[in-house]
C-alpha cells in the first residue's frame, strides 16, 4: 500500500525538479551573467505606476546612484556581482589591489588547513589568481567583463568565493553557530548552503565573505519594508563600502555611484 501511495509523490518531486530546470534554462537563455550599464529609470518599468512604494524607492536610488548592471538570477548573483564589481574597482586602485592580492594568495593555505582537498582548492585558486593578475596588468574593463561572461571562468571564480565564505564561517564557528538553524554544525551548514553552486546568499554569507577579504560592501534594499526610501546596510559594519549592490527579494545587482 505504501509503495502505491509513494509513486505520485515521487512523480510530483520529479515534476518540480523538471520545472526548476526549465526555469534555470530560461534564465540562462534570456540574461547575461553580467549585464551592461543601464539607467536606473528602467527599473520603474518593472513595477506598476501605481506602486508608490517601489516607484518611490527607485526615485530615491536614482538620487544616489547613476546606473546599474544586472546579474543573472541563478542563485550565484551575490558572488558574481561582488567579484566583478570589486575587481573592476581594483583596476583603478593600485594600493588596495596590492593588499587584496596578498590576502588572496594566502587564502589557499587557509582553506587546505581546514580540510578542503588541496588539489581541488589549488585548481580554483590558480584561476582566481590569474584573473587578479590580469587586473594588476590593468586590462580594459571590457576584458574583465568578458571573463565574467564566460560561463566556465565565471563559475570558477564563484566557486572560489564560495570556498572563502565557507572557510571564514568554519574558522569562526563559535560565533556563527549561534545564527545557524536546522543544521548540526557550521560545517554541515556550509556543505549544504554555502559551497554548492546556485544556493542563494543571506546576511551570514555576506558577513563571512566581506570579513574574509576585508572588503566593505553596501547593500541597498529595495523591498516593501519601511518608507519610499531605500534602506542600506554596510558589511562588515563600520567599514567604508567599496562595492555597492542592489537587493531585490532573492536577487543582487551592481550599483554605480
Amino acid at each position: 500500500m505504501a509503495e502505491a501511495n509513494s509513486k505520485p509523490g515521487v512523480e510530483y518531486d520529479e515534476a518540480i525538479m523538471a520545472q526548476q530546470d526549465r526555469i534555470q534554462q530560461e534564465i540562462a537563455e534570456t540574461s547575461q551573467l553580467i549585464g551592461d550599464h543601464e539607467d536606473l529609470l528602467l527599473l520603474s518599468k518593472e513595477y506598476s505606476e501605481e506602486d508608490n512604494v517601489y516607484q518611490g524607492k527607485i526615485k530615491d536610488l536614482r538620487s544616489k546612484y547613476k546606473c546599474f548592471r544586472r546579474t543573472r538570477g541563478d542563485g550565484n548573483c551575490f558572488y558574481r556581482a561582488f567579484g566583478f564589481s570589486y575587481l573592476e574597482r581594483l583596476l583603478d586602485d593600485r594600493k588596495d589591489l596590492e593588499r587584496f592580492k596578498e590576502v588572496a594568495a594566502k587564502s589557499k593555505d587557509m582553506l587546505v588547513s581546514l580540510g578542503f582537498p588541496a588539489f581541488t582548492v589549488e585548481d580554483f585558486h590558480d584561476t582566481f589568481m590569474e584573473v587578479v593578475e590580469k587586473v594588476e596588468q590593468q586590462i580594459p574593463v571590457e576584458d574583465l567583463l568578458a571573463t565574467f561572461r564566460d560561463q566556465g571562468l565565471s563559475d570558477y571564480l564563484v566557486v572560489y568565493l564560495r570556498l572563502l565564505t565557507s572557510g571564514y564561517l568554519q574558522q569562526n564557528e563559535d560565533f556563527f553557530v549561534n545564527f545557524i538553524e536546522s543544521y548540526a554544525s557550521v560545517k554541515e551548514f556550509c556543505g549544504h548552503e554555502v559551497e554548492p553552486m546556485a544556493r542563494e546568499s543571506d546576511h551570514i554569507h555576506i558577513i563571512a565573505l566581506t570579513s574574509s577579504l576585508d572588503v566593505g560592501v553596501r547593500v541597498e534594499y529595495m523591498d516593501r519594508a519601511g518608507s519610499e526610501e531605500v534602506n542600506h546596510h554596510d558589511f562588515p559594519e563600520g567599514t567604508e563600502p567599496k562595492v555597492f549592490l542592489l537587493y531585490r527579494p532573492g536577487h543582487y545587482d551592481i550599483l554605480y555611484k
